[in-house]
């Protein structure tokens, strides 16, 4: 097979870290919010203010994504 790694073309290797690579470190992320969110004794509205301020990206992403899924894109 010409042009594949492990049977997967270019395209679903791309694909599937976009998926998946993408979405582990958006967890990862949301972690480390929270930690310092803890550790930094930030309270309820405080540790709300630094989740919407620093995941405000990751929310673009996941509507991004949720748009191409319903219109199938």
């Amino acid at each position: 097979m010409q042009g594949t790694i492990f049977g997967f073309t270019e395209a679903q290797i791309s694909q599937f870290g976009m998926d998946y690579a993408v979405t582990g470190l958006m967890i990862l992320m949301m972690v480390i919010v929270g930690k310092l969110a803890w550790d930094s004794k930030a309270g309820k509205f405080g540790g709300i203010a630094l989740f919407i301020g620093l995941t405000l990206g990751v929310a673009g992403f996941v509507i991004k994504m949720l748009i191409q899924h319903f219109l199938k894109i």
